[in-house]
């Protein structure tokens, strides 16, 4: 009696087999029998405790990594009022007032935080907003400062032309001089971003991280990079953030790898990027054979980028961005909250060729192929996610959820006003996601420790639900191991964790397997299934893919053509209320690859879906007494995303 499809009755079905085999004598022959094998493989503790001498991470530390404050000009012009104290203040758990005056506070504290403010003109608007006099020489930033004067529509409209200005490299460059790492200004506000990291930087209970953004746009097209600290004032000081803006900075990545370089050279700490929000880049995010500027992808460029940076940010606000339907036409939850107009400003329309250059999944089979005309995989990448919120409040849960900026926190109008509108495309206010978080596999709640697991890639992205998902990847994984509520001591002993690489094939071992777990959030919904991703390259150089469901809850059966049915759907609309009479409060199995050759590279991730749940724009029509815009969904199935296991053939 194990279970691995439907274990809807898991911990009843492991203390059923438990007291079976404890009152019941069995027969020797009895293929239930643990044989000796079995039984000194049970237990893997070093000493009795299977909690002591282990060494490894217990829990997921909770986080986001790209989180904006007023300090950013864009947030700044969009109304946001408060300051990195505030953000830290609320993510640690503590009721705070918003910029539009409304209390809020988070269902649990974050474990962790980076407050990542745009490099670029960092403390712009709060002079715009003071009214600088220096700035009134100048015909755009007095123009702004008019706008913000005067308030409403005109402000949002100042922010716009704000970002559409510095997507085009059309900002008076006198005029942003103020605003440059060469300015002192610009020094003693950086100062001032680092003692506030220092002040709410509490080891064990909470990590505030030093970080920024670098805000690179090529047209409109974005291709920007969260950049964390590892270390504290002492390393942070010795420099100032990069920026895109010459001549100082500069948009493309290799300079930014080289800002890196010499960060840790200099100082001797560590530094990491971390992509973010490809499906706004209009292809040029994932390159395949050249950059946006026609340069081509060389040694210099694979073994760079997949040194500086690990993880990729999957999931946020403006889109979700793990796969997209025209890619994966055969995955029926590719297209989830799919943000394709256009760039980031919309000033150019998206087309499908530039698809390819966007999404996590088809970048990772991107970087199949690279590795072998090139030696080295650029995107050999972890998954997690982030908010990228400008309101200084990290807000990933669908019922309190406080929009992209300030001028979408919570009211009646927030869901049909457009968000972004030109005459190439519309996005709409219901159409922002509540999403996302970042669990992190680290083994204490230090700067040190969540860094180091980052590195290693034992990270994994939700759209929001705080669940607990293990995946280890190895070659002799069993169903016995499922059996034990620390399955974590086998999964290391045995195998590679979430963002690793499967150890070297033994020469009986027909296909790998992978050991997967996910309990739901403790106060969120039910489970629906768990999947694994895999992608692959055969001998022609040609990237496959392919969906698997592995586990799942109920009595469902699989379909004649390998399609689950649905969950089923619990959502009332007029109460934004859901119960968890469906689904599963957990999930495991151990799946064996059924198509695998060793001959091909592989890379391997879990999917795993909560049952259907009102959507933020349900709860808001419940709030307010409205209707749903036309268009909004309401419910959504929440997710997590696994960090890859990858395969690489013996050569």
């Amino acid at each position: 009696m194990i279970l691995k499809k439907n274990v809807s009755g898991f911990v009843l079905a492991v203390s059923l087999i438990a007291i079976l085999i404890i009152s019941q004598p069995v027969a020797a022959s009895d293929a239930g029998t643990p044989t000796a094998d079995m039984l000194s493989n049970a237990y893997t503790g070093k000493v009795y405790s299977p909690y002591a001498k282990r060494g490894i991470p217990e829990r997921p530390l909770w986080g986001d990594s790209h989180l904006h404050t007023a300090l950013s000009m864009d947030a700044g012009l969009f109304g946001n009022r408060l300051s990195p104290r505030e953000a830290y203040r609320f993510a640690r758990g503590e009721e705070v007032v918003s910029s539009t005056g409304q209390a809020v506070r988070l269902s649990r504290p974050l474990d962790w935080l980076v407050v990542a403010d745009h490099s670029d003109g960092m403390g712009f608007f709060g002079d715009i907003a003071a009214g600088k006099p220096e700035l009134m020489a100048f015909e755009q930033s007095a123009r702004w400062i008019k706008a913000i004067e005067e308030g409403g529509d005109a402000a949002v409209q100042a922010s716009l032309d704000l970002i559409t200005a510095f997507s085009n490299d059309k900002m008076d460059p006198e005029m942003f001089a103020l605003y440059s790492p060469g300015s002192k200004p610009y020094k003693n506000l950086w100062e001032k971003v680092i003692d506030d990291a220092e002040a709410f930087n509490d080891p064990g209970r909470f990590t505030a991280f030093i970080g920024f953004e670098w805000t690179s746009l090529i047209e409109g097209n974005n291709m920007h990079r969260v950049v964390m600290m590892r270390d504290g004032a002492i390393r942070a000081r010795q420099v100032v953030p990069f920026t895109m803006t010459a001549p100082q900075g500069s948009p493309d990545p290799r300079d930014l790898w080289k800002y890196m370089a010499n960060y840790e050279n200099k100082t001797e700490g560590e530094v990491l990027a971390i992509a973010h929000n490809g499906n706004l880049s209009n292809g040029i995010m994932f390159p395949l054979e050249a950059q946006w500027n026609g340069t081509e992808l060389d040694e210099t460029y694979v073994t760079q980028r997949n040194k500086w940076e690990p993880l990729y940010e999957a999931t946020q606000i403006k889109g979700d961005g793990e796969a997209h339907p025209f890619l994966s036409p055969d995955d029926e939850f590719a297209d989830y909250e799919t943000w394709d107009i256009g760039n980031l400003d919309v000033t150019v329309a998206k087309t499908n060729d530039m698809l390819a250059g966007e999404y996590a999944r088809e970048a990772l089979k991107r970087g199949l192929a690279i590795e072998q005309r090139l030696g080295t995989n650029p995107y050999k990448f972890g998954l997690i996610g982030a908010t990228d919120s400008h309101t200084s409040l990290a807000t990933a849960e669908e019922d309190n959820f406080f929009g992209k900026h300030s001028g979408y926190e919570p009211n009646p109008g927030r869901m049909s006003h457009a968000f972004m509108e030109t005459d190439k495309g519309k996005i709409v206010g219901w159409q922002m996601v509540a999403s996302g978080l970042a669990a992190v596999w680290a083994t204490e709640n230090t700067r040190e420790a969540i860094f180091d697991a980052m590195l290693r890639k034992e990270v994994y992205g939700t759209t929001g639900p705080r669940m607990a998902v293990r995946m280890f990847g190895g070659w002799e994984f069993n169903d016995q191991d499922l059996n034990s509520r620390i399955p974590a001591n086998t999964g290391y002993k045995k195998g590679t964790p979430m963002g690793g690489d499967l150890r070297v094939k033994p020469k009986d071992a027909p296909s790998p397997n992978f050991m997967v777990l996910a309990l739901r959030d403790p106060i969120g919904a039910n489970l629906d299934r768990i999947q694994i991703v895999k992608g692959w390259l055969d001998a022609d150089g040609t990237t496959h893919e392919k969906v698997y469901d592995v586990a799942w809850s109920g009595e469902r059966v699989l379909g004649m053509k390998g399609k689950l049915p649905a969950v089923g759907n619990t959502v009332d609309a007029a109460t934004a209320t859901w119960t968890n009479t469906i689904g599963a409060a957990e999930l495991s199995t151990v799946w064996t690859d059924p198509n695998f050759d060793a001959k091909q590279k592989a890379f391997y991730y879990a999917r795993i879906l909560e049952i259907p749940t009102p959507r933020w724009s349900t709860y808001d029509a419940f709030r307010f007494g409205i209707d749903l815009p036309e268009g909004a969904p309401v419910s959504t199935q929440e997710r997590a995303y696994t960090s890859p296991i990858w395969y690489t053939p013996k050569s």
